[in-house]
């Protein structure tokens, strides 16, 4: 009997062994999205974009910030956009060199932060390869040149530039394969193509392609590097905010439950006038947001916001966290630091101390608070 009673231990343990070995390893992906779960609960995370690349009087020192020069932490999130990968350029639109990207990506993984990437490729039918494009006056040839209305049926399968834009696509494959740890892990990335998509200031905004044409364009992208193999990236559809939001209107061009995992709105104010409407606007649209990601189990986020130049010093305390802060949203990321335009905090600006009040707000999370 207790010979039977060990053969039938020894039988429950192997399929207890067995059954734990069949269960399927968790992707980078379903991590990081565990992760953005968890931090959820706690507050928003802030972030910037090219937070550690240039600021209002700097460009490309080591371990430099303007968020950090303001508050003495880094963002939880950073931005970077590949605009110029598929040319082959050295440097993105913003005249960031990729390899640069590369490292700060690493840099900020490695203390604990989220790294976003967003794309803003040059239009792919008014651009020449190796000559720039077919002008020399902004917007001819970038994202904002809607010149033809017909440029994302021309790259889908079928269409004249589909085998061009096929190369574009690798070149973003090339970068991103170039995202590794210390350990060479794949790094976790928010991935947050076509966005603005509502809008019709890019070449695939809803004005220049039917709703098939954009799920077939957001499926076309998502499929090469599915099967390129990153399964590290987190999908994030991203309209922007508008008047009036419906849920039907936010689900307008959804790719489906199936290829994103994170629900998103860009919005912006951009004068001290519009500080009401901004907040009024923010509350309603986050309102849908929230519901709308709650019902299809996706994440939430601010995907980008801010105030041009700061023109109201007060604004990260009167106007941004009342509008955000009743509303469980995973992050939100103002845009970028440049001497001409500027979006974050900067030490020699007057909204400096409002940010500290922004940043030591419970409701705000910081590199520091996530690691």
């Amino acid at each position: 009997m207790k010979k039977l009673l060990v053969i039938g231990t020894v039988a429950m343990a192997m399929v207890a062994c067995t059954t734990k070995q069949a269960e399927p390893q968790k992707t980078v992906a379903q991590q990081l999205l565990e992760r953005l779960d968890s931090l959820q609960k706690k507050g928003i995370m802030y972030g910037h974009q090219d937070d550690p690349m240039y600021g209002l009087t700097w460009e490309y020192d080591k371990d430099s910030s303007d968020v950090k020069n303001v508050c003495g932490d880094y963002p939880a999130i950073m931005g970077f956009d590949l605009g110029g990968i598929e040319m082959g350029d050295k440097k993105n639109l913003d005249s960031v060199p990729f390899t640069r990207m590369t490292e700060e990506i690493q840099n900020h993984y490695r203390r604990g932060g989220i790294v976003t990437l967003s794309w803003h490729p040059r239009n792919p039918v008014t651009t020449i390869e190796g000559g720039g494009w077919a002008g020399q006056k902004f917007p001819e040839g970038t994202a904002w040149d809607v010149t033809d209305s017909a440029v994302v049926k021309k790259i889908l399968p079928g269409g004249e530039f589909h085998e061009k834009f096929e190369g574009w696509m690798q070149r973003v494959s090339d970068f991103l394969a170039t995202l590794k740890d210390d350990n060479g892990q794949k790094i976790p990335v928010i991935f947050r193509p076509w966005h603005e998509n509502s809008g019709s200031w890019f070449w695939w905004g809803e004005k220049l392609c039917t709703v098939e044409e954009y799920k077939a364009l957001w499926n076309m992208l998502q499929d090469k590097l599915k099967a390129d193999g990153f399964d590290n990236l987190v999908w994030s559809y991203s309209p922007g905010c508008q008047d009036g939001l419906t849920a039907e209107r936010l689900l307008d061009r959804y790719p489906g439950d199936d290829r994103v995992d994170m629900l998103g709105l860009d919005g912006y104010q951009w004068v001290p006038e519009e500080k009401d409407k901004f907040i009024e606007r923010t509350k309603q649209n986050l309102e849908v947001l929230c519901a709308v990601a709650k019902e299809h189990n996706l994440i939430p986020a601010l995907t980008e916001t801010g105030m041009k130049n700061m023109t109201q010093p007060d604004w990260w305390t009167s106007t941004l966290l009342p509008a955000v802060k009743d509303f469980p949203i995973s992050y939100l990321l103002t845009w970028r630091n440049y001497k001409e335009e500027w979006f974050g905090p900067a030490p020699s600006k007057a909204d400096a101390k409002y940010f500290v009040d922004f940043y030591n707000d419970e409701k705000t999370l910081f590199q520091n608070d996530i690691k």
